[in-house]
């Protein structure tokens, strides 16, 4: 009998151990974002999406536990035309897998975001939609909503997308975020990262793609002016082994929407 007790402490301790691990280990492997970029054909379109992400989309992601919702519309003036930048972020895979299956059974959601959802054929309340699915950085897991002082409408968020020549030579950049600290210097020249991540599907591969968030463009000159003259990314941009791993920079600036999470 007294061995029958101290053999189940036995299983039962392991159990416990085992379960410890694996949640460390789901933990730390860090968020997901989903970066879903819409096209429009016309501002009609444009509007009717906000109202369903204003007044549906995001309320219901909120209410489902999903936090910090960015959506971004390229600065004035700018040559991508009328888009939106939504950023969805996941705490894990799972989350971003069954999200969407949560959302079909939200009766206020469906009813709110009707006029979206249920849009006929020929009178879609967009062009296309291209989605990026996009896994965090070890080096910031989860992602940070900007200390700013100046207004929405005056902040500059600068998106920046490195794709590489190859598979090898985008590990090796990526570890350049990681590895080389690139991270750890823009954090110390308070660039104020929302995200940093590594692309794993999208239209542009392979590549990473990361954002920062200035409070205005003056601001975000002065920001990189500081960073190409600091010596550690002097010393980091000359190491023979981070060399020739970025063959194409796409930067984008945004603002944020007035009711914009980030």
């Amino acid at each position: 009998m007294k061995f029958s007790v101290k053999l189940s402490l036995v299983f039962l301790f392991f159990f416990v151990a085992s379960f410890a691990i694996s949640s460390y280990t789901f933990a730390a492997d860090g968020y997901y974002y989903q970066l879903k970029l819409y096209h429009f054909k016309n501002q009609a379109q444009v509007d009717r999406t906000e109202q369903y992400l204003q007044n549906a989309y995001i309320p219901a992601l909120h209410k489902l536990g999903v936090k910090n919702v960015g959506v971004f519309k390229p600065v004035e003036g700018d040559t991508l035309g009328l888009r939106l930048y939504v950023l969805v972020p996941y705490r894990n895979f799972h989350e971003s897998e069954t999200i969407e299956q949560k959302l079909a059974k939200d009766a206020d959601y469906l009813s709110t975001g009707k006029d979206y959802i249920d849009a006929a054929y020929d009178n879609a309340p967009y062009d296309r939609i291209e989605i990026m699915l996009l896994k965090a950085f070890p080096k910031m897991l989860e992602p940070a909503v900007p200390n700013l002082t100046s207004k929405k409408e005056e902040r500059v968020y600068e998106l920046r997308s490195y794709e590489s020549p190859t598979e090898k030579l985008n590990v090796n950049k990526v570890a350049m975020f990681n590895d080389g600290d690139e991270v750890a210097l823009f954090k110390r020249l308070n660039f104020n990262a929302a995200f940093y991540s590594e692309v794993i599907a999208g239209s542009h591969m392979p590549n990473l793609m990361y954002m920062t968030c200035f409070n205005n463009k003056a601001d975000r000159d002065k920001h990189w002016e500081a960073f190409v003259n600091d010596p550690q990314w002097k010393s980091l941009i000359a190491d023979p082994f981070y060399q020739h791993n970025v063959s194409k920079n796409t930067i984008v600036f945004l603002h944020p929407a007035v009711y914009s999470d980030f």
